[in-house]
């Protein structure tokens, strides 16, 4: 039964915050993939023997998508066919936080990356500095993360349809 509380359409905003999480993270995660790739393999030509220790930046951008995953698997797990105004916005909330977070963390993930691994062939005392400015863009993902988890807790409190 529609109420004006719990209209038939509200489980869109939570299936398209699912969707979100997982889609938006997943670019950001083939971007950083991508584009550090693209620095593997030039640093590569000139410098074999420092491809697996560049390969970093690529795992860094994997697991932006595995933040993405948990949240979109969390969130589906609390979709019924019958969901508040309030449960839906809540949900999309949380997938649009961690999935353009991921993005942003994948773009200059992919970024750094790149540079860093081309600079590092030349100069291997950059590696350690690449490595520090990996991570302050990784835990730009993992903010998302924070704030999708926090808001998904939210999405089940005092509803009733």
């Amino acid at each position: 039964m529609s109420t004006d509380l719990c209209p038939v359409y509200a489980p869109f905003f939570g299936v398209m915050g699912c969707t979100a999480a997982i889609v938006f993270a997943s670019f950001g995660a083939a971007y950083g993939t991508a584009k550090a790739g693209v620095g593997i393999s030039a640093m590569g030509v000139l410098r074999p023997d420092l491809i697996v220790k560049n390969t970093i930046p690529v795992v860094m951008a994997g697991i932006i998508a595995i933040y993405g995953l948990v949240v979109s698997v969390l969130i589906s797990g609390n979709l019924k066919q019958i969901l508040s105004l309030y449960s839906g916005f809540i949900q999309l909330g949380a997938g649009l936080s961690v999935g353009l977070a991921g993005l942003a963390a994948g773009f200059a993930i992919g970024i750094v990356g790149d540079a860093g691994v081309r600079g590092t062939a030349q100069q291997p005392r950059l590696f350690v500095a690449m490595i520090l400015i990996l991570i302050f863009a990784e835990v730009l993902g993992l903010y998302g993360l924070i704030v999708a988890l926090l808001l998904n807790t939210r999405a089940t409190d005092n509803v009733t349809c």
